[in-house]
């Protein structure tokens, strides 16, 4: 490293080109997927699980020119967790994954759907007062 240079070899290039690639392969869209507007006016945005890796390696042969051995390799999987759905002002979410199996599970599923109910339970009851 030369003024602040660094100096460019086959290694480091491979590296770059590597690492470029897994880039251009993942970025915020690839987990907060694009919202679909459907035409009765339902909003869906896919959200995502990403995960990636990528190994690289060379030599240099004992710092001999033009002897030069390297291999480079990535890996990225997406895979879909869930949609949020907008209708009408109110969010859901909806999971993709397979049921859950375990009490804990099925508890933590059912607590959006629960909040519903008692927030419409209590608006009515309300509703209710008010008329008479």
């Amino acid at each position: 490293m030369e003024n602040g240079m660094e100096k460019k070899t086959p290694l480091s290039e491979l590296m770059d080109t590597t690492m470029s690639k897994i880039r251009d392969m993942v970025d915020s869209n690839s987990i907060i997927g694009e919202p679909i507007t459907t035409p009765d006016g339902v909003t869906l945005i896919p959200i995502s699980r990403v995960s990636f890796g990528f190994g690289s390696g060379g030599s240099d042969y004992g710092k001999a020119t033009q002897k030069f051995g390297g291999g480079g390799g990535a890996g990225v999987k997406i895979d879909p967790v869930a949609f949020l759905i907008v209708k009408d002002g109110i969010t859901r979410m909806m999971p993709v994954a397979v049921p859950a199996v375990a009490t804990v599970d099925r508890i933590l599923d059912l607590v959006p759907e629960m909040m519903d109910r008692v927030e419409n339970f209590v608006t009515k009851k309300k509703e209710e007062k008010e008329i008479f």
